[in-house]
């Protein structure tokens, strides 16, 4: 499957640039938020997001020790609404969330005071130099990559920003996955296909990317789960017929297509 090519939307003022574009799609279309129904910004809104999350991507507590980093500090570059950097900042870790929309940062900020947690977060762009040399633990960048104007500038920064015994986590789409291929021939839209980015990659496209860390491992996952998200006959279909299905299929068998590349790097 060929990733979509870049496009550039345009406001009433004629052409944005493709940051701008992408600001703007996030402003309005934060992640998840039509699986919660309790009023947006309230804490129960808050706790529904983190349990559809990770019901949903049951595999990130396992790869990542989310209480791992007491003491230490801690950047998540695309953090959106704070769900996984709240999960951080429960276990000890001093927190720094920073995304491109201002709609995300601003539900972030009401997330963290909801459950009595701080965090510095800002506006900007993941790519630009905002923080020091050498600042961060660990840098956090989760589902981002394939929606980023510049997905290398991204993995430079991180690299500056990471001390030298630090850990880096990425995750990208895998072109080479069971819901790429469903996309592709049974007409499955991709969550966010219509971003004016939106690229899928394969294992050695990601590694290419990431060549600046010497260290790194790349764990295929996010296999199919019963959601929310597919309704009627489709939800039958997808959540009673095919989960079921594919969970008898020994993972070894399938694991090479899982949809989510998880990428863990280290600077030396």
């Amino acid at each position: 499957m060929t990733s979509p090519e870049p496009r550039a939307r345009h406001s009433n003022n004629g052409a944005t640039s493709l940051s701008d574009s992408i600001r703007e799609y996030w402003n309005a279309r934060i992640h998840d938020l039509d699986m919660a129904r309790s009023p947006v910004g309230s804490a129960a809104f808050f706790r529904e997001l983190d349990a559809y999350r990770f019901e949903k991507l049951d595999y990130l507590p396992r790869l990542v020790d989310f209480n791992g980093y007491r003491g230490l500090r801690v950047l998540e570059i695309g953090c959106g609404v704070g769900t996984d950097l709240a999960r951080f900042a429960r276990g000890g870790a001093h927190v720094t969330g920073i995304d491109l929309s201002e709609t995300a940062i601003n539900l972030a900020h009401q997330n963290l005071e909801s459950l009595a947690l701080k965090g510095d977060l800002r506006v900007g762009d993941g790519g630009s130099q905002i923080f020091q040399e050498q600042m961060f633990d660990l840098v956090y960048c989760h589902g981002v990559l394939q929606y980023a104007a510049d997905p290398e500038g991204i993995v430079r920064e991180t690299h500056r920003v990471l001390r030298p015994d630090g850990t880096a986590i990425f995750m990208v789409y895998n072109r080479d996955s069971w819901l790429a291929w469903m996309s592709r021939n049974l007409g499955i839209a991709l969550e966010h296909g219509d971003a004016p980015i939106c690229r899928l990659s394969s294992t050695s496209e990601f590694e290419a990317l990431l060549r600046v860390f010497p260290r790194r491992t790349i764990v295929p996952e996010r296999f199919p789960v019963t959601t929310k998200l597919h309704r009627g006959v489709k939800g039958i279909l997808y959540n009673g017929v095919f989960v079921p299905a594919f969970r008898l299929v020994p993972r070894m068998w399938v694991q090479r297509w899982g949809w989510h590349l998880m990428a863990f790097c280290r600077k030396k």
